[in-house]
């Protein structure tokens, strides 16, 4: 899903869905792959934990579990990512997950040429992005400052906190993320978005003229079946 992005540039998980199709794909894979049980199984955990983030139907977690627990041969999705540079020289992730590379290379390829883009070889912008757990909290009625929230996520064992007028941002190590999440949530915060991603080191800023076509490749790629994620380093 990548990072929380302003309501004000378009409403997050707007084809519910879709979403939820992608995240039981996600579930499926990771319990096809490790087991069906989260507890001995952390990528089926952490792609649960995501999903629930988004507000995925308890059914239809459980139904890709159980799909993925009765499958022998059944459905096989390769992981791909891909790495090219958008609108303005913004460098784009697109993590997939298909049972047709052929199919998702020409459909991710197509959506970069069309809007003002362009795939790169790999390595060409994965160096600007690190592998971070992330947390976002609404700030919409949060009585609560950016001092405390720091304090609060600090001794939870976060690293780093970002505030956004619409959300509190919190950043850790991927092998603390859970950790981090149980205990921030024991104290009563929801999350609107929790999941291990792909954190930009270096951002840039988006001219207005190129807003349109970065706007418009964001939602192709979002929009295709074999993306599961899309990251960017465009300055909010």
């Amino acid at each position: 899903m990548g990072r929380v992005q302003n309501p004000k540039k378009g409403a997050l998980d707007a084809n519910r869905s879709k979403v939820f199709m992608k995240m039981s794909k996600e579930i499926y894979v990771a319990a096809k792959n490790g087991g069906s049980d989260p507890n001995g199984n952390t990528a089926l955990r952490l792609a649960i934990e995501k999903a629930r983030a988004v507000s995925t139907p308890k059914d239809t977690i459980d139904r890709a579990i159980k799909k993925a627990a009765g499958a022998h041969d059944g459905e096989n999705f390769e992981e791909i990512t891909y790495e090219g540079y958008g609108p303005g020289g913004i460098a784009i992730l697109v993590n997939c997950l298909t049972d047709n590379r052929n199919r998702t290379a020409s459909n991710v390829r197509t959506a970069f040429g069309k809007n003002g883009g362009n795939l790169g070889e790999t390595g060409s912008v994965s160096y600007m992005f690190n592998r971070k757990g992330y947390l976002a909290i609404s700030r919409e009625d949060l009585k609560v400052d950016e001092d405390e929230m720091m304090m609060m996520a600090l001794e939870a064992g976060a690293e780093d906190l970002s505030t956004k007028d619409y959300a509190f941002e919190i950043y850790t190590e991927p092998n603390d993320f859970l950790e981090v999440k149980e205990a921030i949530g024991a104290q009563g915060y929801e999350f609107i978005s929790a999941e291990i991603s792909m954190i930009p080191t270096i951002y840039n800023q988006l001219a207005p003229e190129n807003q349109t076509l970065m706007e418009r490749l964001i939602d192709v790629l979002e929009n295709d079946d074999d993306v599961q994620d899309v990251y960017h380093n465009c300055e909010d």
